[in-house]
């Protein structure tokens, strides 16, 4: 009787310290292999998203612009040129095409670096349909006359992120746009017996500072906002600037996107160039199509 009592009790204790050990180290292990996990899951974020906090992105696509420009150039010699609406009095086109082009640089968490490049070619002909002082010509009514207006703006800017999520982030941009702008008018051919024509060209540097803000709206969806603002005089340049872009990215596959968005930059320069001296007041607005590429190793981004 006392063996079979024996055998009984030596399996029960036996599966007792087991049971103990079980409850002792299980769910300290558990503990532990659940903390990587979520470590793991809260640092690699990003990772899950191709097109999300890669180091390099490359976008290149076409702009829709419609366009409001007021012009005035005189000469520095006191005569005041007459203001011209681009498009109502020289028959430009409010609507054009453009292309458009941006490289975007992580360089840490927190910093990224931007540059951008813009350009729009303009022409135009018509019968004037009020007298027209340009420059060192006078242009009178029913004469004809052509037009261009050619224009590119580069621009470079940094941004630091205030706040730095896996979903989100937002933060202060400050930058520079540079214009380079020529503007010219001359008299169509049979319409005078000497070449009349004038151009104006000025190259005008616009800093400004502005806000940020980028999203992650779900597997394949992100959102980017941007505005921009500043007043300042440079040398010979007196300028006013205010921009904005916002843009809803598509991940097609992988690290390649499609963005859509708005964007629109609005400004006014007051410039002297040798003789001549005016001002450009000038305001596109209008939806973008683009291409977008990302590149290079994750930036980590971690939640706090």
């Amino acid at each position: 009787m006392k063996k079979l009592v024996y055998l009984l009790i030596i399996p029960l204790t036996l599966f007792s310290a087991k049971a103990q050990t079980t409850a002792e180290i299980n769910p300290e292990n558990t503990l532990i292999s659940t903390n990587n996990d979520d470590r793991k899951l809260l640092n690699n974020d990003a990772d899950d998203l191709p097109w999300h906090a890669r180091r390099f992105k490359v976008t290149a696509g076409a702009f829709f612009p419609v366009n409001n420009t007021q012009i005035q150039v005189g000469r520095n010699n006191g005569q005041q040129g007459t203001e011209i609406d681009l498009e109502d009095d020289l028959g430009f086109s409010k609507s054009s095409t453009s292309f458009l082009g941006t490289f975007d640089w992580r360089i840490s968490r927190r910093s990224r670096l931007g540059a951008e490049y813009f350009v729009l070619n303009r022409n135009s002909s018509k019968t004037l349909q009020k007298e027209i002082t340009f420059g060192d010509n006078t242009y009178n009514i029913n004469t004809r006359v052509s037009a261009f207006f050619d224009v590119q703006i580069a621009r470079v800017a940094y941004g630091y992120a205030i706040l730095s999520k896996p979903k989100y982030e937002a933060g202060l941009l400050i930058g520079a746009h540079v214009l380079f702008a020529d503007l010219g008018l001359r008299v169509e051919a049979n319409q005078a017996q000497a070449e009349v024509r004038d151009n104006f060209a000025f190259t005008a540097p616009l800093p400004d500072v502005g806000i940020w803000g980028e999203f992650v709206l779900g597997k394949r969806f992100g959102l980017y906002a941007n505005a921009n603002y500043l007043a300042l005089q440079i040398d010979n340049i007196d300028g006013r600037i205010v921009s904005y872009n916002l843009s809803l990215l598509y991940n097609v596959h992988e690290n390649f996107s499609l963005t859509a968005g708005y964007t629109g930059l609005n400004f006014k320069i007051d410039a002297v160039e040798d003789r001549l001296n005016g001002f450009l007041k000038w305001g596109y607005n209008g939806p973008t199509i683009s291409a977008a590429y990302t590149f290079g190793n994750h930036v980590k981004l971690y939640r706090h």
